[in-house]
């Protein structure tokens, strides 16, 4: 049984988790966040909500390490490599968006709560006031913004989840919560960089060929990659191209962003630091399937987007 946030944080409709102990939760200290304060999705011992301290912040970034650094093949620089944390200037004005799992257990054996997935925020309010989007660094963004001045853009990154947590419903509560704050912000459309593991664009010529040719967005919302890092992505002709081995050759991500109705930009870009191809998403929000916005969320979110 779910608990949701339902109408910007003026209502949460509650259920009953015998697995979530108030004595087992995280408390919420400091940041606040507008009406989005607590759980914004429970399921078990499972909860979504938005960071709202700097502790909790840190173990996300602790958490981001051990998937893209340990796991994932990423380059630490020597800071990483120290503290142990993924960080950079924009999680300091980001909102950070994590799972934690209140029935976790130490090495001991002791129940202790641990963030386990993760997510970070970035409105074009808040990246205008702070010098830009994350994407900006490989994608030529600002044509986009130009063309849709006032619309209200929010950037999805650092996305996350710990390995033995990566099953449907860490990333269904992930995307109960980023639902729960698109409405809360109004949000108009979604934009950022995903990624397919691997710095060699050619292991990946049959998935990006497939989002070249099936996917891609109008030009009116279509980004092109930085011409000096710019990887053509049609390396294979549409009819060489086979959709269900495309897709199955697809990270879990972008099949999500797929299947809720996103298109991509032009070009990859070769990432070596974190050892990935990237591609551009762009998923406006009124465009989204109704069958995801009923199931991630309630009725009339399709009214607020």
């Amino acid at each position: 049984m779910w608990a949701i946030h339902a109408d910007a944080g003026r209502k949460i409709i509650a259920g009953a988790f015998p697995l979530l102990k108030p004595q087992n939760l995280l408390k919420p200290k400091k940041k606040k966040h507008g009406g989005l304060e607590g759980p914004l999705a429970l399921l078990g011992s499972l909860e979504v909500r938005l960071a709202c301290s700097k502790k909790e912040i840190r173990k996300a970034q602790r958490l981001r390490f051990k998937v893209f650094f340990r796991k994932g093949g990423a380059i630490p620089d020597a800071k990483a490599a120290i503290t142990r944390r993924d960080a950079d200037r924009f999680d300091k004005f980001c909102d950070h968006l994590i799972v934690i799992d209140h029935a976790a257990r130490n090495r001991f054996g002791k129940i202790k709560p641990k963030v386990v997935g993760a997510y970070r925020l970035l409105r074009r309010d808040v990246a205008e006031k702070k010098g830009g989007f994350y994407s900006a660094g490989e994608y030529d963004i600002a044509p986009l913004l130009a063309r849709h001045d006032g619309t209200r853009f929010l950037e999805l990154g650092r996305s996350c989840v710990l390995e033995q947590y990566r099953g449907k419903r860490t990333i269904e509560l992930l995307w109960r919560g980023i639902l729960a704050y698109v409405r809360h912000h109004r949000i108009d459309a979604m934009i950022g960089c995903a990624s397919l593991e691997g710095a060699n664009p050619l292991a990946h010529a049959t998935a990006l060929s497939f989002l070249a040719h099936h996917a891609r967005a109008d030009e009116d919302w279509r980004v092109s990659a930085r011409r000096e890092m710019h990887v053509p992505m049609e390396m294979l002709a549409k009819e060489a191209v086979d959709p269900r081995k495309a897709m199955s050759a697809l990270p879990p991500l972008i099949k999500g962003y797929l299947r809720c109705g996103a298109k991509f930009g032009d070009g990859a870009v070769v990432d070596r630091k974190f050892n990935t191809t990237d591609v551009f998403v762009v998923l406006r929000v009124a465009e989204i399937d109704a069958r995801y916005l009923d199931y991630f969320g309630p009725a009339e979110a399709r009214d607020a987007a």
